[in-house]
């Protein structure tokens, strides 16, 4: 084998992020918290099954479970980029293994009820809610980027190895044991992944100058980032369309074991480890498959292989036919969810990232929690094959009206802060609150070059909304052909300093671009103009001007 053959199935293997120690220490803790994780969910639906056997209520513990990441996740995501990552993890962490404790005590006191059981699930999923955008977003501190993919794969396996294994333990425990073993082995998982946190020692991350952002300014900036940037608008589509008809299977699961196939405990947590094997020799796949297909046929792929296995779950009746069907349910998850991951990872720069990823979490979280609702109230009124068959054709549906959303468009774009623009020459004390700004760039362009020039000028124009501009324009003098004023408002000076320190390497490959064109003799000429606060006690100063590269 060749030199660049061996790189090339280096890059392809997907074991490389394991020779990160960090990487490795923080994946085996998951493992094991998730195994308890999923314990949990078996026994929560176990439970809720024996104490309120309807569609609807036991449907209603995924809800319970999915709906604090709909409701909560923006939140976690602004906080998870304003602090310390792992100290927040550590924290919620082990209030989490807390409510995990007090919910194994009391279900083994038996003084636990379907509502109290509902109260128990919201708690632990707001825990999830804050620690996923922060567990995300430290990702690509563990490794390299030419690893994070097969990263992200890991994780993926990781997770499923916890629902091949913890399924199938919390069955054998529930009978054997008894139903609050599940809860309490939770609560040991929980305190593992606290003290793998408490080991990990990262990187100093750079420190702003810049005053911390407050909490609903940060989740404006990560939403205002979302909606102009092109790559998370399209994997947000995709997300939601698979999602919303896949989560009939996860909503309905308990119930299709309990009364179409007629089994106990050990069946459900049987089917969930099929899935999770699924999962498993789909993640292992996946390198191969993304370098042969690409993120977008395997997605479609995977919907397709999603809508069967609602079908066949919908119209078989034996277990072992069934167990075969969570295989396959387990392979289409992984490759549309890993590849969904990683279009958002590519997508976000580091100051952001958080954010971005709370967005997507709450996106496939409500669709979890909206379509567990729906299913479980199709299910109830009109029957579980009912449900299965029409989630089936709405997964069917949704591919080719989403095909045109493509993900992973970032994946070769410089995201990190290029710190290019000169910090701006201002002859006034200007305080951080003081806005808005308006900033204007001059250009002098060849009629020739006018085309081109207006193509690129537009497409950064979605580079400035993304780092904060709340406003923008291009304008053309009609005294002087070819001489253009770019112009956008941000809402405050402290807007505009964060825009100057978060600004991409791609945005700055795009203005070099756009520079080539100029005709003047001199570089753009950027003025920053601040609104003049009208006090009747004396004049308002004049805005500042500045010459830069902006």
């Amino acid at each position: 084998m060749t030199e660049p053959e061996q790189m090339s199935a280096a890059s392809s293997s997907p074991w490389t992020p394991f020779a990160h120690r960090e990487f490795s220490v923080l994946w085996l803790a998951v493992v094991i918290s998730s195994t308890g994780t999923w314990m949990n969910d078996v026994g929560s639906g176990w439970l809720m099954a024996t104490l309120a056997p309807s569609p609807l209520m036991v449907a209603l513990v995924q809800a319970a479970t999915t709906a604090p990441v709909f409701l909560f996740a923006l939140t976690a995501g602004a906080i998870a980029d304003n602090v310390d990552r792992r100290k927040l993890l550590i924290v919620v962490a082990s209030l989490m293994a807390l409510t995990a404790a007090l919910l194994a005590l009391l279900v083994g006191l038996g003084r636990i009820d379907s509502r109290l059981l509902l109260v128990f699930a919201f708690l632990l999923g707001t825990g999830a809610a804050f620690m996923a955008p922060a567990w995300q977003a430290i990702v690509p501190q563990l490794v390299t980027r030419d690893k994070l993919g097969a990263a992200i794969a890991l994780n993926s396996v990781g997770m499923n190895l916890s629902r091949a294994i913890g399924p199938t333990l919390a069955g054998l425990l529930i009978v054997a044991v008894g139903i609050a073993a599940p809860f309490a082995l939770n609560a040991v998982g929980l305190t593992v992944i606290v003290a793998a946190l408490a080991w990990w020692r990262p990187a100093a991350a750079p420190v702003s100058a810049l005053p911390t952002e407050r909490i609903g300014g940060a989740i404006l900036t990560g939403l205002r980032y979302t909606l102009h940037s092109g790559p998370l608008r399209a994997t947000l589509l995709r997300t939601v369309a698979f999602v919303l008809f896949a989560s009939a299977y996860w909503a309905l699961l308990p119930v299709i074991a309990k009364t179409t196939l007629r089994g106990d405990a050990r069946l459900y947590g049987v089917l969930l480890g099929c899935v999770g094997v699924g999962a498993v020799i789909g993640a292992l796949l996946l390198p191969r498959l993304r370098q042969r297909l690409g993120a977008d046929l395997i997605v479609a792929a995977g919907t397709l292989g999603t809508a069967l296995v609602l079908a066949a779950f919908a119209l078989l009746t034996h277990p072992y036919a069934a167990a075969a069907a969570a295989v396959f349910a387990g392979l289409s998850w992984i490759a549309i969810l890993s590849s969904l991951n990683l279009s958002t990872q590519m997508a976000l720069p580091d100051w952001v990232r958080a954010r971005g990823v709370s967005v997507f979490l709450t996106a496939f979280f409500g669709s979890m929690a909206l379509g567990a609702v729906i299913w479980g109230n199709v299910a109830t009124r009109f029957g579980i094959p009912t449900a299965l068959l029409l989630a089936a054709a709405g997964a069917l549906l949704s591919i080719p009206l989403t095909w045109r959303a493509k993900l992973g468009q970032h994946e070769a774009q410089d995201l990190a802060p290029s710190l290019h623009w000169p910090a701006p020459m201002i002859l006034l004390d200007v305080p951080h609150d003081r806005g808005p700004v308006m900033i204007t760039i001059e250009y002098r362009i060849d009629r020739a070059d006018a085309e081109v020039f207006l193509s690129l000028i537009c497409e950064l124009a979605q580079a400035r909304r993304r780092m904060g501009a709340v406003q923008w324009g291009i304008m053309e003098d009609a005294a002087r052909p070819g001489w253009y004023v770019e112009y956008f408002f941000e809402a405050s000076w402290l807007a505009h300093l964060r825009h100057h320190e978060r600004v991409a390497g791609a945005d700055r490959l795009l203005q070099e671009r756009i520079h080539a064109l100029h005709r003047g003799e001199t570089p753009p000429a950027v003025r920053h103009l601040l609104a003049p606060r009208c006090e009747r006690s004396r004049p308002a100063p004049r805005g500042a001007s500045v010459r830069s590269n902006e």
